[in-house]
């Protein structure tokens, strides 16, 4: 028996999540290889990938995190895993990683990746290995990316104001004043603009599931901001509707909007809330050592 290629462990993980149950994800890859990968061999169970993961579990960590994208699985915590009805759905069928690719659900969450929508997302063919390199590590930003929106969504909200004024202050701005937790008249974190705090910056950071922010929100958000400044930051874990947009875009202020994706994009550049986990080395050969021949 051979050690699964990652979307074949698509069924098995439904399967293991059949009933409807919540797992923890850590339990979930145990279940899938108890189940369907008991004939492999010790070896074959304790095979590293370069990174020093074990191979098996690193398989089906990519099968489910397709599987999310595709709609059909969903965590409905950090570290939780449950079937959805499309799942259940899929649980008799051959599922291929074709058909999990061109899933609405897959497709809709690349479109907001700037992936073109009706094309393979992961194409292997006619790819040159410094093509896959690329994409691999495009597929493992993504993914880091959407685990870190989804632990944003799930802090205390004051934490997620202090990772904001964190963020910014990585970014080059100057130092923070977070302002007091009650009657802050809507504004939680002033910034300097520059290290000699010659001009300030104010924050609103709403650490929403899926509720975007209204008009009403920016309007507060401009009504709190005092005479001695006329830059904001407004950040959300979600987005903004096309009525809070408009109203920032009309201000007498400089309002920048900040939604998720805006979000972990940028924690991503700056390295807040992640760590470099691997640095690969890629060697090419060195004409010039050959040269003298």
């Amino acid at each position: 028996m051979e050690i699964p290629k990652f979307h074949e462990t698509f069924i098995p993980i439904l399967k293991v999540l059949k009933n409807g149950e919540t797992l923890q994800a850590r339990e979930m890859y145990q279940l899938v290889i108890d189940q369907f990968y008991s004939e492999l061999t010790k070896e074959q169970l304790n095979q590293k990938t370069k990174s020093g993961d074990r191979l098996i579990i690193n398989r089906i960590a990519w099968g489910k995190s397709y599987l999310k994208k595709g709609g059909f699985i969903e965590f409905p915590k950090r570290g939780i895993v449950k079937i959805t009805e499309k799942g259940k759905n899929s649980i008799d069928s051959k599922l291929t990683l074709k058909q999990v690719e061109s899933s609405d659900n897959f497709l809709n969450f690349y479109s907001e990746e700037n992936s073109k929508k009706g094309q393979d997302v992961y194409e292997i063919s006619n790819s040159s290995p410094q093509d896959l390199i690329e994409e691999g590590f495009k597929l493992i930003d993504s993914q880091v990316k959407e685990e870190l929106l989804e632990k944003l969504k799930s802090i205390d909200p004051f934490y997620f104001e202090r990772v904001i004024l964190i963020l910014l202050k990585r970014m080059g701005y100057g130092d923070f004043i977070e302002t007091s937790k009650t009657g802050d008249g809507g504004i939680d974190g002033i910034i300097n603009e520059d290290k000699l705090g010659l001009n300030k910056i104010y924050i609103q950071a709403k650490r929403y599931g899926e509720n975007k922010v209204r008009e009403k929100d920016i309007r507060n958000f401009i009504g709190a901001m005092s005479g001695d400044t006329q830059k904001g930051v407004f950040v959300t874990t979600s987005s903004f509707d096309l009525g809070a947009i408009k109203k920032a875009n009309d201000a007498h202020h400089t309002i920048i909007l900040i939604d998720g994706v805006k979000l972990v994009d940028l924690m991503h550049e700056y390295n807040i809330g992640v760590q470099v986990k691997n640095t690969y080395e890629v060697k090419e050969l060195d004409n010039d050592f050959f040269e003298s021949e």
